[in-house]
């Protein structure tokens, strides 16, 4: 795939094959401040893979990152790349001996260096010739051959990018990390940027541990998520599984939009404003919380067992989000429509669900 604004004149070259580790984490603790921030964290990304780390603001997936990278030790527990201790209570190999690679979120170039000159800086084992010629080789790949004498404020986002992730694969690294790489880049970049970057990790078969906040870009690059709240895994798995069978409310929530509706289990199900619902596995008394996936709402002008009136449209471009009053919900229920799907200015409708999106949780899953 090629990236806007990359000169036809620059063929990106195959990209040389890493020598792939699997990187483990095990009962990794840490804290700041004797404010834990990493509890007992167990984790494996196998060799080859593109895992991801999943979470919000302050889950403790950047920390996880730069224990792994050498930058900081970690307080408890091991670090192992092939099965050999990298890190733990009497091993520390520092960051240059690791064979691991980094991009920061904010790329970290150095502004007063070429791009050539910035991607040879990590190759401090050889000579300055065969270092140049490498980092000739590590911007080729990444379709920046045309620009090696260029300076990092003449790019944009989306080369700079290109720039750091040459400089962390010229060493050819066992294992990458990367921190929020695309956080930075413009919305309209950001797709084909990702599709380049997994694109040229595919190729050069280096297992990939990236940190992100956004699920759907997690879902688009993953191989495997995990997810983390307040410094724990809450839950590993591809993206389907994560999804799918969600362990808890946090996560049904973390990938996609959902109405919440509580209640209380009478044989084996309960009864919502949008209708009965099966609960296997809870007994009668049970109280629980029924999520409803927006995307799970059927809306009608003619069929579907529940009355619903609209409220407001919010146009979306291909989807509309619909905010419905729904007799005995205490709050308007919202449901996502194709965009067209109802004419303008309905206001009565009617409501169906599709069971594959509706879950129930205990009501003391957050």
């Amino acid at each position: 795939m090629s990236l806007p604004q990359k000169q036809p004149d620059s063929p990106q070259t195959s990209v040389g094959v890493s020598f792939a580790a699997r990187l483990g984490f095990e009962h990794i603790h840490h804290a700041y401040d004797d404010k834990p921030v990493l509890k007992d964290i167990s984790l494996v990304a196998e060799a080859g893979e593109v895992l991801c780390l999943l979470g919000p603001s302050g889950s403790g997936k950047s920390t996880l990152l730069r224990i792994a990278a050498g930058i900081e030790p970690q307080q408890d527990g091991r670090i192992l790349l092939n099965d050999r201790e990298i890190a733990g209570p009497s091993v520390f190999v520092p960051p240059e001996k690791r064979s691991i690679g980094l991009v920061f979120q904010d790329f970290a170039l150095f502004p007063h260096l070429t791009l050539l000159e910035n991607t040879r800086f990590g190759l401090t084992e050889l000579s300055r010739k065969d270092g140049l010629a490498e980092a000739r080789i590590a911007l080729s790949r990444v379709g920046l051959g045309d620009k090696m004498n260029a300076y990092p404020h003449e790019l944009s986002g989306g080369q700079q990018q290109r720039v750091a992730l040459a400089r962390a694969l010229a060493p050819r690294p066992a294992v990458l990390l990367m921190d929020e790489p695309f956080s930075g880049l413009d919305s309209r970049l950001k797709d084909a940027v990702r599709a380049e970057t997994l694109a040229i990790l595919r190729q050069s078969r280096t297992t990939a541990v990236i940190v992100t906040h956004d699920a759907e870009e997690a879902m688009r690059i993953a191989d495997r998520i995990a997810l983390l709240k307040d410094g724990r895994v809450v839950q590993v798995g591809t993206a389907q599984e994560l999804y799918h069978q969600p362990v808890d409310l946090f996560t049904a929530r973390f990938f996609s939009e959902v109405n919440i509706f509580p209640g209380t289990v009478e044989e084996g199900a309960v009864e919502t404003p949008v209708g009965r619902i099966e609960a296997p596995g809870f007994v009668t008394g049970a109280t629980v919380k029924v999520a409803v996936r927006l995307v799970g709402i059927e809306v009608s002008t003619e069929e579907g067992e529940i009355e619903a009136r609209i409220v407001r449209r919010r146009f979306l471009g291909v989807t509309e989000v619909l905010e419905l009053a729904v007799s005995g919900a205490e709050r308007t229920v919202r449901a996502t429509v194709r965009e067209g799907h109802l004419p303008p200015g309905v206001k009565n409708v009617r409501l169906s669900l599709r069971l594959s999106d509706v879950l129930v949780f205990a009501s003391s899953s957050n």
